[in-house]
Formats: C-alpha cells, sequence, structure tokens
C-alpha cells in the first residue's frame, strides 16, 4: 500500500505512543472511557476525512479563491461539503466535556488528528479551527446561558466561530483599537467599528458566525487595560435558540492572500447601520466576563491558535517534504560523481548526497516542528488532568514560556521545508503541475497568523523568560537537562553534551541582556533570541525522539536517528552564532536610524 503524501501516520505513532505515551492519560478520570483502541479509531477517521475530503479540493480552493458577489461570499462547493463530513463525525466536539457532546479526548491525540487536515487543506481546516478556539473560549469565560446558546451550535457544526481583533489602522497594536461598545439598558452593547484581517469572517457555510470582538466600553481606562470582549453574532438568537433578525455586522469586502486562499480573510464593518436589529443601528454584542478584561480572556483563544498556526507550519512543512521525497525516489537525472560514464543509465535523484542534504534537513524541520506542537498539546492535558497542583503548576509554567516557540519556530522552518521540497523538484517545483509551491505559498503566511516572529520574540525575551524571578526559564532548563542525564552511556552522550552547553549560555546570555539597563538595547534583537531558543528546544525534542527509538533498527528508526543527528550537526551550532550577537549587545539595528535605510 502506498504512504500518504498528506502525513506519516507512522511517525504519528511514534510521537504519542513510543515518545510521548498518551495511553497512560486513560489511567486519568477525564479520559477513563478512552483507549489506545479509541485513539487509533479517530487518527484513523481523521487521516480517511483528510484524504478523502479535504485534499482532494485543495488546488480548486486556491485556484477559485473565494469571491464577493451581492454582498454574499461564494466559495467552491467542495469547501462545505468537507466540513459536513468534518462536522458529522464529531470532529469539532473532540475534546469537550461529554456533557456538551464531546468526546473528552487528549489534546496530544486532536492535536495529532488536526495535523492531517492542516496538511490536506489549510484553508478549509481553518473554519473548524477557529470554531473550536472560539468555543473553548467561551466554555473558560462565558456564562452558561452563552455556552447553551453559542458553544452548542458550534460544536454540532451547524454554526462557525471567528476571532475579530485586528482593525486597519492598529494591525497586531491592539491598545489603538477603536472599535466603541455602547451600553445598553437590556444590558447588551451596541457595537461601531471596523475589524480586518477576519479570517472565516463572513461566508454561507454555516447558519450562523459566532464573532468574538474586541472593542473598548466608553469611559474605560486607555490602552488595552481598557479592552472588552463581546460575543456578536452574525444572525440573533431568539430565547428559543431559533435564529432571529440579522444583526448590524457587514461584509465591506474580501482580502486577497498568497496562500490560504480557500479561508475567506474579510474586512467586517459593525454597526453602521446596514442592518437595523430592536429597530435601529448598531450591532448588538453581548459581554463576555466582566468589563476590561477582554484581552486577557482572548489570550486563551490567542495561546491556542498560536500553537495551532505552529502545528499547521509544521504540517505543511511535512507534506512538501512527502512529496519531495516521493518525487528524489522516482526521478531519475545525472550520475554519481564516481561514474562520469555518459553510457551509464541516470540514477534516482535521491542517490545524490546534496538532494539527501535537503531532505534531510526538511525531515528535521517538519518532524521537529510537528513534535514540538504535539508536545505542547500533551502538556495541556498535564495542565488540565495531572494528578497533583504541583504537576498541572509545572506544565502550565512550561506550556507559557514554550508558546512563543511553538507558534514561531514552525512557521518559521516550516516553510524552509517547502522551499527545499520546491528546489529537490528543481524546475518542475515551481510549476502548477506540482502542489509544494502551493504548501509554500500557504505556508508563508503563518510567520504573521497570530503574532509576527518579532511580536513572538518579544514575549519570550520581554516577558516569558523572566515572569516570576525567572522561573520559567529554569523550568525549561531543569527539564532539557533531565533529557540529557538519560543519554548517558548512550551514542548521544554528545548531542547531550553539547545541548547541555547550549542551554546553559542561552541562561547566561538572558542575564547578560536584562542586565544591560537599557529594555530598548535587552529587547533590540528578541527575534535572535527567538530563533536561538527554538532552535535549543528542537535539539532537545530531536534528542528526546532519538532516545525514544531505543534498540529498534527499522528505516523509520533509523530515519529518526539520522535527522537526530543532522540537526545536532547541522542546526544546533548555529545557536552560538546567534547568542555571540546577542552577547555583545549589538546596537546595530537600534542604532540605524530609517534615513539609513
Amino acid at each position: 500500500m502506498r504512504s500518504s503524501l498528506v502525513l506519516s501516520r507512522r511517525d504519528l505513532d511514534f510521537l504519542l505512543h513510543e515518545w510521548l505515551g498518551v495511553e497512560e492519560l486513560v489511567e486519568r478520570p477525564r479520559y477513563a472511557e478512552h483507549s489506545r483502541d479509541t485513539f487509533d479509531a479517530v487518527l484513523e477517521l481523521a487521516e480517511e476525512i483528510a484524504t478523502e475530503h479535504f485534499a482532494p479540493h485543495n488546488r480548486a480552493a486556491d485556484e477559485h479563491e473565494p469571491r464577493m458577489v451581492d454582498g454574499r461570499v461564494e466559495l467552491v462547493p467542495e469547501v462545505g461539503r468537507a466540513l459536513r463530513v468534518f462536522a458529522d463525525a464529531g470532529l469539532i466536539a473532540g475534546t469537550f466535556d461529554e456533557e456538551l457532546g464531546g468526546m473528552q479526548l487528549p489534546h496530544a491525540v486532536a492535536q495529532a488528528a488536526m495535523a492531517w487536515f492542516q496538511a490536506a487543506n489549510v484553508g478549509t481546516s481553518a473554519y473548524p479551527f477557529l470554531t473550536m478556539a472560539n468555543a473553548r473560549l467561551l466554555v473558560a469565560h462565558g456564562s452558561r446561558e452563552q455556552v447553551d446558546t453559542y458553544v452548542r451550535p458550534m460544536l454540532e457544526g451547524r454554526w462557525f466561530g471567528t476571532m475579530a481583533l485586528s482593525e486597519p489602522q492598529a494591525g497586531s497594536s491592539l491598545a489603538d483599537i477603536t472599535t466603541r461598545a455602547e451600553p445598553q439598558d437590556d444590558g447588551t452593547h451596541r457595537l461601531t467599528g471596523t475589524k480586518m484581517w477576519i479570517s472565516a469572517g463572513d461566508h454561507e457555510l454555516s447558519e450562523n458566525i459566532v464573532h468574538l470582538v474586541l472593542a473598548k466600553v466608553p469611559g474605560g481606562p486607555p490602552g488595552v487595560k481598557g479592552i472588552s470582549l463581546f460575543v456578536v453574532p452574525k444572525v440573533l438568537v431568539r430565547d428559543d435558540g431559533s435564529l432571529g433578525e440579522r444583526n448590524d455586522v457587514v461584509l465591506t469586502g474580501l482580502n486577497h492572500k498568497m496562500g490560504y486562499r480557500g479561508t475567506t480573510n474579510t474586512l467586517l464593518t459593525f454597526g453602521e447601520g446596514a442592518h437595523t436589529p430592536g429597530g435601529r443601528a448598531g450591532a448588538v454584542g453581548f459581554l463576555v466576563g466582566e468589563e476590561h478584561r477582554g484581552l486577557t480572556y482572548m489570550f486563551h483563544m490567542m495561546n491556542e491558535a498560536r500553537i495551532g498556526v505552529g502545528a499547521g507550519a509544521a504540517a505543511l512543512g511535512y507534506t512538501g517534504y512527502l512529496h519531495a521525497l516521493e518525487y528524489a525516489r522516482t526521478r531519475t537525472q545525472g550520475r554519481p560523481p564516481t561514474d562520469r560514464d555518459p553510457g551509464t543509465p541516470p540514477v534516482r535523484i535521491v542517490e545524490h548526497t546534496d538532494v539527501r542534504r535537503m531532505l534531510l534537513a526538511a525531515k528535521s524541520y517538519a518532524e521537529g516542528g510537528l513534535a514540538l506542537a504535539l508536545y505542547c498539546a500533551r502538556l495541556v492535558d498535564e495542565e488540565l488532568t495531572a494528578g497533583s497542583s504541583t504537576d498541572r503548576a509545572r506544565a502550565h509554567l512550561l506550556l507559557e514560556v514554550l508558546t512563543p516557540i511553538a507558534k514561531s519556530w514552525p512557521s518559521q522552518w516550516g516553510p524552509v521545508a517547502d522551499d527545499l521540497a520546491i528546489q529537490v523538484l528543481g524546475g518542475a517545483g515551481y510549476t502548477r503541475d506540482h502542489p509544494v509551491e502551493q504548501f509554500y505559498r500557504d505556508n508563508r503566511l503563518n510567520p504573521i497568523h497570530e503574532g509576527t516572529a518579532g511580536i513572538q520574540g518579544l514575549d519570550l525575551l520581554g516577558r516569558k523568560v523572566v515572569m516570576e524571578g525567572g522561573a520559567g526559564l529554569a523550568l525549561l532548563a531543569e527539564t532539557i537537562t533531565a533529557t540529557t542525564a538519560r543519554a548517558a552511556g548512550t551514542e548521544w552522550v554528545g548531542l547531550a553534551a553539547d545541548l547541555d552547553a547550549t542551554v546553559a549560555r542561552l541562561g547566561a546570555v538572558t542575564a547578560t541582556l536584562w542586565s544591560a539597563g537599557d529594555p530598548a538595547v535587552t529587547l533590540a534583537n528578541a527575534t535572535a533570541y527567538l530563533e536561538a531558543a527554538g532552535h535549543v528546544v528542537v535539539a532537545w525534542l530531536w534528542l528526546e525522539q532519538a532516545l525514544a527509538t531505543g534498540a529498534q533498527t527499522s528505516a523509520f528508526h533509523q530515519g529518526k536517528r539520522a535527522a537526530a543527528r543532522y540537526f545536532h550537526r547541522y542546526e544546533l551550532p548555529k545557536v552560538h552564532t546567534q547568542l555571540d550577537l546577542l552577547e555583545s549587545l549589538d546596537r546595530t539595528v537600534l542604532d540605524t536610524p530609517e534615513t539609513w535605510l
């Protein structure tokens, strides 16, 4: 049977069971109804639906991107059909409580299942991706009424959800949003303003769309401290749960991006009077939680989305790698340096050393990124269900530190894996005869989605590694050195020693950066810090995977060890160049005025 070019089920089994031990989770009350068999069944179902219903229209949705016709969005019909199959399979509700119709799946298993859809068709998978994150936010911070009204239909796949943060003038600077929410006598708010870059912001794929909107209530504190969060449905809901009046939310335009074209990306206008719910203009919104705590609540969705974006970037890099690998094993061209006889037949290009180098690099990025995403999902399970408060707190803190890396590292190196896939295919790689050029275009959006690398770098260096007196960075170092200690007496002792030295140096350089006495200097090269820390983390996870192969000698396990050696020898040394720059407190960028650019 031909191996899938979407994703590797063998690798998912390795990551989940041989490495992360997710089967142990069934001993915990939340997951007691599950077993290895149910986990495998979910992954088999995900592979089947992704392969048969998502992958076939990936190219069609890219070539025939959403159109705005008479104020409505037109999409290729296969998008809606695929999403119905996804919803009918119960996958939207996978990790949610049984009381809400969910399966109470471990997050690690659900993340692995979702990777199939992100690799097969990242544009179509964005609709349930956002809906699940929206629903989880409301379960965590919404009222019981809001959960019953909005979450249940979303988990059934009848309604979809969004996150509406950005505005044209503000972009990622949420302190500068201007959307207003005027309190009303009936306890609702009326919203006016414009939101930009809202993925899945309008379509005809579901009966309703549940927007989670950041806005400011007049009289609140300035900046982010004055932001509140509101549920603003596209169609208002009656007390009996049926759909009522059209809310004053209007699709103003579509953004046309280089990738993710199957996902509508919208400019939405709230409250301009195109619709008049209750007889007057203003989008009706319902406050989530308390006033002025909106950004805190939204980070629940944003952090989940950041890990999910990283997982999607890894998945896209992975499918690009698999396509390139198949091509390299079948395409014949050229002869090895030891055989220049033009009369001999050409060899498969996988036999050329440089092609194997590119494939090993892509493998190390894709499989390393996927391992990072699944490790973070496993931490979510620990945070929710670990037996002691100490273990739950430890998982929470480690996840806080890893989240900016989990978003940014795969988003940087997943596209590189796709770039290498194009290179392996040569001239064919950048034609539309092969899908790798689309994988690259789709993946190139991920370094921007859910916060750019610059934002993640500021988050990591400016907050995460120094919070609680540096406890997060200390915990990360402790966790890594626990792994390196296990490598004693194995063939991986050299990698472990190099990793120990690099971790120690990362800690010392962090201290040097914060001793500068000037935050501008400390944070001037935060992105370089993020890249260095990311490579350290992925080198650690490659050591983890190498140790998990044990004494197995199959081609699969040997491939894991080869990728671990590649990352150790080719990638980890790059960290020291970045640490040299950081340690010097270099001011080159800081001291370059815009007039010199």
